[in-house]
């Protein structure tokens, strides 16, 4: 039986997601063997993109026991952007980005992808067209 901080390192992809999600913890602990992780979900997509990550790392589900309940209230915390000047970060776009991925690593929802999109209208005409390398500015709130 794998102790409970070889289970925390086994799963520090889905503790790191947890913290960019903006999940609140409520409990992190080992019960019958099994890593045991109870907290409260901003949104459903949050809880759903920290389901998909203990999937991928163990399809199974035969040592981890979750449950992350949506409480709304949670929600502002994760709308914020991770900019916190006014003046607008540079952000070079990678191999898989979308204007809606970007949008969720800096404001925390992928549906302020046209925040993105407004502030680059200068280079761009489509938010579904972005290429690779290009530099896009990201506006703070």
């Amino acid at each position: 039986m794998a102790s409970f901080e070889e289970q925390k390192l086994k799963y520090q992809t889905v503790l790191r997601q947890i913290e960019a999600q903006g999940i609140r913890i409520l409990n992190l602990h080992q019960q019958d063997g099994r890593l045991f992780i109870k907290g409260s979900a901003p949104s459903l997509e949050a809880a759903n993109n920290i389901w998909n990550e203990i999937k991928r790392i163990n399809p199974k589900l035969d040592d981890i026991i979750a449950d992350f309940p949506v409480d709304s209230s949670l929600a502002s915390a994760t709308a914020r952007p991770k900019a916190t000047n006014s003046r607008p970060q540079m952000y070079t776009v990678k191999p898989g980005d979308t204007l809606s991925k970007i949008s969720k690593q800096f404001y925390g929802s992928a549906s302020d992808y046209m925040r993105i999109f407004n502030a680059n209208k200068d280079t761009l005409n489509d938010p579904d067209q972005i290429q690779v390398g290009q530099e896009l500015k990201i506006p703070a709130a």
